[in-house]
């Protein structure tokens, strides 16, 4: 025999002298299992019966490894609602406890990833690898765990920088009726975090596959997808997905604001969540309410946003911030859904199908958004400008009511009208044509000022693209604006000599095509 016929056969000796020593040392063990029987599948949810000793939300799983939450705990029936396909199970099949609740997997994986609420991949990138898991419901800090909301969360809008700002930490709502421009808004301010140090969270309730996609291919192009994870369940998925998408990407966000990141978090939208929850709860017989809503409808919005927050210092300082998105009919910001919402969150954006309309975009109704957070979040340079700019463009949309009536107008009444029609005109913005701090306040501040008065409105964007370009001249002015360092009189002399040089050849050329 060869020595290495030899030493395998030793090998071999070891190895089985290990196996009979382990089966010395094992005793077989008898567990109890207490089975269920299913008695009704079907539309999303399923009845269970003989289950005992289910606690609430705990998951079962069917055959098939499906799973399911359990949702009413009744004497002598389960409510369940199904997570997965259920076309193969049918009353009779076995049901048993898993003893935990639903979570999902957390971590630097996610980032850059397209994921349904499971935690499931949806982008053909390969298979997500996870460290962690953490429960999809879980409790918002505690009020003396929060700190005050102090920093901004720039959009790159001037109208909402300017005049409904949002700071980090803060849960801005944005409403209005379909297609006014909501997606557009928190896409855009997803776009605008790139190298501020924002995470971000999509998550998409119930939207149409075409819609994801062009989300995410908006996001790729602008290299937005480097810092942001796409959670997303479709309209035809079964509506206890729906239910519970919101609630799995904020535990997703949550890990890395516990980590001291700052998180954005956009819930396209919850008009659709409302209506999964709504279509589960009637279907488990739960009673209805208002709009056939069940009563907690309240409950599980505000438990999902209560959870955005700036956390202290002492916890690691990050902030998650919330924009929840509703859809309205009919512009009734007061119907049952958006009044719940609006009294949750700390101001709301409404986009007004009007102004959508006469090509006023973003369609934002200034008069109906407030941020009630307001001029904390904002850098001393918005604080300045701000204030006026909210008072003449609330007097011109008074006036212009009024002026339509072809009333005559004395001359002050002329000017206000004017002037609001340029600021109107110069809160226009094109989709996805973000504007740094220092850009927008020049712009903003020349408005104020009335540098674009003598400019023709058909020359306004013209006038401003030339006032922004003119920026380079003040470089250290507009450092300070980043910065959030407070300017004096001498700085915003300077801007206002520097637009008004910007625009000055522009009028020239303009007065001297009237008089030929």
């Amino acid at each position: 025999m060869s020595d290495s016929q030899s030493q395998s056969g030793l090998w071999l000796n070891e190895i089985f002298s290990v196996l009979d020593q382990s089966l010395d040392d094992y005793t077989p063990r008898l567990e109890p299992r207490i089975v269920g029987q299913v008695s009704y599948v079907g539309k999303g949810i399923a009845r269970v019966k003989g289950l005992a000793g289910v606690q609430g939300e705990e998951l079962l799983v069917f055959p098939g490894n499906t799973l399911g939450l359990a949702f009413n705990i009744n004497p002598h029936e389960i409510g369940v609602v199904m997570l997965g396909d259920y076309d193969h199970l049918g009353a009779g099949d076995e049901v048993h406890r898993s003893r935990r609740v639903l979570d999902v997997p957390v971590g630097e994986e996610l980032i850059g990833r397209v994921v349904d609420p499971g935690g499931r991949v949806r982008d053909g990138k390969g298979r997500l690898r996870f460290r962690e898991r953490r429960p999809v419901e879980r409790p918002a800090p505690a009020i003396m765990d929060r700190a005050p909301v102090t920093v901004p969360l720039m959009t790159g809008l001037k109208a909402i920088d300017a005049l409904v700002p949002i700071g980090r930490g803060q849960r801005e709502l944005i409403l209005g009726d379909r297609q006014t421009g909501k997606t557009a808004i928190a896409v855009g301010a997803i776009i605008n975090q790139k190298g501020k140090g924002v995470l971000c969270f999509y998550c998409a309730i119930g939207q149409r596959a075409s819609s994801v996609a062009r989300v995410v291919a908006d996001l790729e192009e602008h290299g937005a997808m480097d810092y942001t994870t796409v959670v997303t369940v479709e309209g035809d998925d079964a509506p206890g997905l729906r239910f519970i998408a919101p609630y799995a990407a904020t535990t997703m966000a949550e890990y890395f604001m516990e980590q001291g990141e700052d998180v954005l978090v956009v819930y396209d939208d919850l008009t659709h969540h409302a209506r999964a929850y709504r279509e589960i709860s009637l279907l488990l017989r739960r009673p209805p309410g208002r709009e056939a809503f069940p009563g907690d409808i309240f409950y599980i919005h505000s438990r999902l946003l209560e959870r955005s927050t700036h956390l202290r210092d002492e916890l690691g300082g990050g902030s998650l911030t919330a924009l929840p998105i509703i859809e309205t009919e009919a512009q009734n910001i007061s119907a049952y859904i958006p009044t719940n919402l609006i009294s949750i969150t700390d101001g709301q954006i409404y986009l007004s199908p009007g102004l959508f309309r006469k090509g006023i975009l973003p369609a934002i109704d200034i008069g109906k958004s407030v941020s009630r957070v307001g001029g904390k979040t904002q850098y001393p340079a918005y604080r300045a400008v701000a204030g006026d700019l909210r008072l003449t463009y609330s007097q011109f949309e008074e006036l212009e009511a009024f002026s339509r009536f072809g009333t005559r107008l004395d001359v002050d009444t002329r000017k206000t009208l004017e002037r609001g029609q340029r600021v109107r005109s110069v809160l226009k913005q094109s989709q996805y044509a973000l504007l740094t701090a220092a850009e927008q306040i020049i712009v903003l501040f020349a408005v104020n000022e009335g540098v674009f008065d003598p400019v023709p409105e058909e020359k306004l964007l013209e006038a401003e693209s030339l006032v922004r370009d003119s920026l380079h001249h003040v470089d250290s002015i507009a450092k300070k604006i980043e910065t959030g360092e407070k300017l004096n009189d001498d700085d915003f002399e300077a801007l206002r000599q520097t637009a008004a040089e910007a625009v000055a050849g522009l009028v020239e050329n303009q007065e001297k095509q009237t008089k030929t």
